[in-house]
């Protein structure tokens, strides 16, 4: 029997209806440990007749994680503030789903980047949820799949639970209170029967949480062949699963949220508990740090550059490549989870800016903008914020004001070119991020073999940087250097060096692993420190508490709770700037209403003199409308096919 879902993959009673039979498509999508997906299969009986054909079909369960390493299918890149886009954008380039949530044109009836159903940039998460409830019905019965043998069969079920915890993690993270969907309904359920309601955000954490800790006994603790299986879960990224769950659940948005008191199902069950709870904290604190012990126990640490190429590399360059490589350099070990379902492949031209002539057309598209504010929030050289340091904040007062650089700062700005002063005497992982005019962009292929001599960028009117061949172009001025491997080449011969896109990387965890014992703890202590210190060394700066004392205005910052959270979640937003978590961070911590309610700034691109193109020109009032925004809608027509379910606040 085969179902057709052609008109109806949209609606959510649909997706919870299919348990016995499976529609299988062709998942075009590059994974270490997926060859292929058959195209025609029609029954469950064929799906699992054989261990290889048992396999495939947990590949496809593994098909629904999220696209992060693409500009579309990462609403985190274009979502919030971290980057912008031409106002005359080709949608053949990058589609504007993400960039109309960051425009305030999200809706109820359909959806922007919406996982409730697949009407739009789906990811899918309930038919993912259908796929592995399916899977595991039958992996789980000895009697299917006669010739899979028994730790095999164990591996994969923990896999299985595994992809089916995580999804609904998913779903909990955008919509808040979900229906958890343990079972497939069948396909004979009464009307009444497809029903679900909502349940509320603590039982879906509890639940999620029992899936992981029954995933994590079936996992291994590391892959044994990496050739064939790298990007398949293991115990470790089980862990880190988790950890993320419980930090999610400890945070302000789920945590004492008094703007949902009214957010009830229809009859009367509260959604969100509104009191706040201390020991959300511990409990986040303690999954983080099991979740860096095995991370660190599978040999995973900061990645550190070791220049091995013929380029001539001073000591501050070795820093920023650090940074941007802990991203680039394929399975590196800073990398916990790496999701190699999704490549940054057409990502790095997204970001690539026109550096020679000859680059070919279709290798760069240079379209991801970061913002001034963006550019604003790095750290001076003093590894504080440009407003905090008490040697250098005079200089930024009027940032627009142009300085000429020395011989002595041309790895990071053209001597002799002016430039802002905004430009100078910043901490690493700027000049590591983000490009601008007239700075350097270091790449393999540079002639000069010397740091000293890299690629400059030009991007004033006429000037190759500015789209005056192929017309692509910055809208405010700037490039994301961070994302683009430097061993990719954009010329005729192009050659992108494509990595899996890092999920987790070991920073991540101990800035979440800092975040949590503040919380929890009543000031900050040495653990706090230890960890943010780490991330903070490897980006070239000494410690917070050293730091601000020497150089920040404010320098009683660090002792404090509220000094502290601030310090960290800067430090998260600097240190993943481009990666897209900021667009989850700043709803978790419920500060988005701040942040995406103020002006997109950046250069005046079209001038061709210095004086003229460094003006500040708004290119957009952003707008977000809290409580709203925090969640994502439920389309309007699932609301109509199921009338148990309610609406997100102020949908």
């Amino acid at each position: 029997m085969k179902i057709n879902h052609s008109s109806h993959i949209g609606k959510f009673l649909e997706i919870l209806k299919v348990s016995s039979v499976c529609i299988w498509t062709l998942v075009a999508f590059s994974c270490d440990f997926l060859d292929v997906v058959p195209d025609n299969v029609q029954t469950i009986e064929h799906a699992f007749s054989n261990s290889t054909e048992a396999e495939k079909y947990l590949f496809t369960c593994y098909s629904r994680l999220p696209s992060n390493g693409s500009e579309n299918g990462n609403v985190g890149f274009f979502g919030a503030d971290e980057a912008w886009l031409p106002e005359d954008l080709d949608e053949r380039v990058v589609n504007k789903d993400a960039w109309s949530i960051a425009k305030g044109y999200q809706n109820i009836n359909s959806p922007y980047h919406s996982a409730w159903n697949s009407s739009r940039s789906a990811s899918g998460y309930f038919i993912g949820l259908r796929l592995c409830n399916t899977f595991l019905e039958n992996i789980q019965n000895e009697s299917i799949v006669r010739d899979l043998e028994l730790d095999k069969r164990s591996r994969w079920i923990g896999e299985a639970l595994f992809l089916k915890a995580y999804y609904h993690y998913l779903l909990l993270r955008m919509y808040g209170p979900i229906p958890l969907i343990d079972k497939n309904i069948p396909i004979y359920a009464s009307p009444e029967g497809v029903r679900v309601k909502r349940v509320p955000v603590d039982k879906c954490v509890d639940y999620i949480a029992d899936l992981l800790d029954q995933a994590y006994e079936k996992l291994p603790t590391s892959i044994s062949r990496p050739t064939t299986e790298l990007g398949r879960v293991t115990k470790p990224i089980a862990l880190v699963a988790k950890a993320k769950l419980y930090l999610l659940a400890a945070s302000p948005l789920f945590n004492g949220n008094s703007d949902y008191a009214n957010f009830k199902n229809k009859d009367g069950e509260l959604l969100v508990n509104t009191e706040y709870d201390a020991t959300k904290w511990e409990r986040a604190a303690t999954a983080i740090k099991a979740a860096i012990d095995a991370a660190e126990g599978d040999g995973a640490k900061l990645f550190y550059f070791e220049n091995t190429s013929q380029i001539s590399m001073t000591d501050e360059t070795i820093t920023q490549m650090s940074i941007r490589n802990s991203i680039c350099d394929p399975w590196n070990k800073e990398v916990v989870w790496g999701n190699s379902n999704s490549r940054a492949d057409r990502l790095q031209q997204i970001c690539m800016a026109a550096l020679r002539d000859d680059y070919s057309y279709d290798a760069y598209l240079a379209q991801m903008a970061p913002p001034l504010k963006m550019v604003e929030m790095f750290y001076t050289k003093n590894g504080v914020p440009i407003t905090e340091d008490k040697y250098l904040a005079q200089n930024y007062i009027r940032y627009e004001t142009i300085r000429t650089a020395t011989k002595d700062e041309s790895v990071n700005i053209q001597p002799n070119e002016q430039t802002a002063t905004l430009h100078f005497d910043r901490e690493p992982r700027f000049y590591a991020d983000i490009a601008f005019d007239r700075s350097a962009w270091l790449m393999y292929d540079i002639p000069s073999k010397s740091d000293k001599e890299p690629y400059w960028l030009k991007c004033r009117l006429g000037e190759l940087g500015a789209g005056v061949i192929q017309g692509r172009y910055s809208a405010t001025g700037y490039f994301v250097k961070k994302l683009v491997n430097w061993e990719s080449t954009f010329t005729k011969s192009s050659q992108r060096k494509v990595y899996p896109w890092p999920e987790v990387r070991l920073a991540d965890l101990y800035l979440m692993y800092a975040e949590a014992l503040n919380e929890w703890k009543s000031a900050p202590d040495k653990d706090v420190y230890y960890y943010i210190n780490e991330v903070r060394k490897r980006a070239g700066l000494k410690g917070v508490v050293e730091s601000w004392t020497n150089y920040s205005t404010n320098p009683s910052k660090p002792t404090t709770k509220d000094g502290m959270r601030e310090i960290i979640q800067r430090e998260r937003c600097i240190e993943l700037a481009f990666e897209g978590h900021r667009f989850w961070d700043l709803r978790r911590w419920k500060t988005a209403n701040n942040e995406l309610n103020q002006a997109i700034k950046g250069w005046d691109i079209s001038q061709k003199e210095p004086r003229a193109y460094y003006q500040k020109r708004t290119l957009y009032m952003q707008e977000f409308i809290a409580p709203r925004d925090y969640l994502w809608p439920i389309p309007e027509q699932d609301l109509r096919v199921n009338t148990d379910l309610v609406q997100n606040p102020g949908w």
